[in-house]
């Protein structure tokens, strides 16, 4: 008897679970994680960014942000505040003062923040704390963290440089200190004629394969064991996943690497991300729920 959508759904997330479990994740999972902080309360709302296969159209945003506020060794951090007061801030520490920023245009004839650092680098980007929020994907490339606008994935030689959880599949696991993550590929990059190029909305339309570029790297990193830099957007169903814009979580290693059916009935490309040590915590989002 064929299973329906959320019994097969179930079934791969106990699966996934247990390739983690047999990595020992539960032994790097602190006792008392840390909470999130009070948010503070703007006067208006910012605009997400939409995806797509190519750099997104430029709009202009229209949102108040908190400042770049320079950190202990001289580097500011960008965050987007939300107009909701129940959505919780997941920085650590005192709540920074709330002041205006200056509002970054968007239009078509907005050069982008040039580079300080190339991204292209295995290992923390300098000047770049674990825990640094920024309000886009155009932010977390101008800082080196992430390269791509869309891409969920940044391939190298020897391995990925970093990978972005936002959204996702419906049955990877993320346990924060460990995470299952499926590979790119096997969708329609058209979309639809009512969303064409939208990668969000194509289904998963033939098999995944290790030759694909990026899954390629990430196998590549399962060999060199070259660390990837991981960063969580708020898109992401997980309890470690930040109400809005996106998070530096740090060093994870790719332990391993494997094939499976997906919720689709077609092939996937999964890895099993696990956290290096001696790294921050990874706060938890209280308003959040996830695999």
């Amino acid at each position: 008897m064929a299973l329906s959508y959320a019994e097969e759904r179930e079934a791969n997330i106990r699966r996934n679970r247990q390739v983690l479990l047999d990595l020992g994740v539960q032994k790097l999972i602190p006792v008392n994680e840390p909470k999130e902080q009070p948010r503070v309360k703007s006067k208006k709302r910012a605009v997400d960014t939409e995806e797509y296969d190519e750099a997104p159209p430029r709009k202009t945003v229209r949102a108040e942000v908190l400042p770049d506020t320079p950190s202990s060794d001289g580097r500011r951090r960008s965050n987007r505040i939300s107009n909701h007061a129940s959505i919780p801030d997941l920085r650590r520490g005192t709540p920074l003062p709330l002041t205006v920023k200056n509002v970054v245009s968007s239009s078509s004839d907005s050069p982008s923040k040039k580079r300080k650092h190339d991204p292209k680098v295995y290992g923390h980007i300098p000047g770049v704390e674990v825990g640094s929020w920024w309000a886009s994907r155009e932010e977390c490339s101008n800082d080196a963290i992430h390269a791509p606008w869309v891409a969920g994935i940044a391939p190298g030689k020897n391995g990925a440089y970093s990978i972005a959880l936002s959204g996702g599949y419906e049955d990877d696991v993320d346990d924060g200190y460990a995470f299952t993550y499926t590979g790119a590929g096997g969708r329609d990059l058209k979309g639809t004629k009512a969303a064409p190029k939208n990668l969000r909305t194509a289904e998963q339309s033939y098999d995944q394969s290790f030759e694909n570029n990026n899954n390629k790297a990430l196998k590549r990193s399962v060999e060199t064991g070259k660390p990837v830099r991981v960063i969580r957007g708020f898109k992401l169903q997980s309890k470690y996943g930040p109400s809005e814009g996106y998070r530096y979580d740090g060093l994870y290693e790719v332990k391993q690497c494997w094939m499976e059916k997906g919720l689709g009935g077609y092939l996937v490309c999964k890895f099993a991300f696990v956290r290096t040590g001696g790294q921050p915590d990874i706060p938890v989002n209280s308003n959040k729920a996830g695999n």
